[in-house]
Formats: structure tokens, C-alpha cells, sequence
């Protein structure tokens, strides 16, 4: 089968009676989907967990879904769902870090030159563990817009249909956590030592 068949198409094909088609969008997703869930319940055995209901979820509602609209955006919407239904029976929220299961940290990477000069690379490490207690100050709302924008790669439509929120909400949250994240830096700077 090709892989180069758009998620859409895939669906449709799945709905004609292509079971590959559904192997397919599994195999697609299950590495970003896993590394989504990651980011919400912190740790690997309840993202498996997670993950593994997500695929239930879509298998289940794979009719339902509107094909005008981004399979991504719409699988990912599921994933965002079943995470927070995981927590709320789990009855804690840990925070989001940008770090993937390799340590990792993409905002960091975003934001950083890539040509580090050797003596720089342990003020960079110490640089990604500052950032990454600054942001998990951020209220959750504003922490998955800046992992959504800067590890995913997601654009602010992309966020806006998977959070089940306005584009104009989205960027307003990328702003107000840029402005945010900039003047809890500044304090964790500026505090006496």
C-alpha cells in the first residue's frame, strides 16, 4: 500500500472495507500519539494505556468523523480527551515537560543555535532544566499550545481543532504564555541566590 495516501483517503478506503488502510493510520499515528499522551500523564505504562483507548476511540467513531475536516487535528482531539478523562479518574494533573522519551527538549531546540560551541553545552543543559521548571508554572492551557506549536509542529488551526477552541483563543494563549513564560524567566533571573 502507499504510504503517501493522505490520512483521508485512508479512512475512506478503511470505510469501503480496507482493513490495511486502518493498519496503516495506526502504524502513522501511534508514535505521535504516544508521545502526545506522554506529555499528559507522565509517565510510559498510563501513555500505553492512553494511547491503546485512543485507538479504541477512533476504531469505534471512524464513521462518525467529518471528512471535510484534518484526520490529524481530529485524532489528536481524541488523544487530548482520553487523557483528561485518565487524569480526572486518576485525580492528579503532573506537569507537562518538553522532554521526549530520548530527553529531548524541542522548545529548547526551537529557540536554540544549533552551533554550539563545546563549552556552551553544559549552560545549554542547564538552560533546558531552567526552562522546563519554568514552564511547568504555566497553567496546563497554556503549556499544550507551547508543546503543540513547538514539539508537534502544529499550526495554530491545527491546535485550535484538536483543543475544540477559536483560532483567535489559540493565538491569544501562544501570546499571553510567550509573555508569561518571558516574565517567569525574568524573575527566576533576577531572584537572589
Amino acid at each position: 500500500m502507499n504510504k503517501n495516501i493522505l490520512d483521508e483517503q485512508l479512512v475512506v478506503n478503511y470505510l469501503a472495507g480496507d482493513e490495511k488502510s486502518l493498519e496503516l493510520l495506526i502504524r502513522r499515528y501511534l508514535r505521535p500519539i504516544y508521545s502526545f499522551t506522554y506529555r499528559y500523564v507522565g509517565n510510559g505504562q498510563d501513555a500505553k494505556d492512553v494511547t491503546q483507548e485512543t485507538f479504541v476511540k477512533v476504531w469505534r467513531n471512524l464513521k462518525k468523523f467529518n471528512q471535510q475536516k484534518s484526520f490529524k487535528t481530529w485524532i489528536f482531539a481524541i488523544s487530548k480527551n482520553t487523557a483528561f478523562d485518565y487524569l480526572k479518574k486518576k485525580k492528579t494533573i503532573p506537569f507537562s515537560e518538553f522532554e521526549n522519551e530520548e530527553g529531548k527538549n524541542a522548545f529548547i531546540e526551537t529557540f536554540a543555535d544549533p552551533a554550539h560551541l563545546p563549552d556552551k553545552l553544559l549552560e545549554k543543559a542547564d538552560m533546558a532544566k531552567i526552562l522546563t521548571s519554568v514552564i511547568e508554572k504555566l497553567s496546563p492551557k497554556y503549556r499544550m499550545v507551547l508543546f503543540l506549536r513547538y514539539n508537534d509542529h502544529f499550526s495554530f488551526k491545527e491546535i485550535a481543532e484538536s483543543l475544540g477552541e477559536s483560532l483567535n483563543t489559540v493565538k491569544s494563549r501562544h501570546r499571553r504564555a510567550l509573555i508569561i513564560l518571558k516574565k517567569l524567566l525574568t524573575e527566576f533571573y533576577n531572584a537572589p541566590k
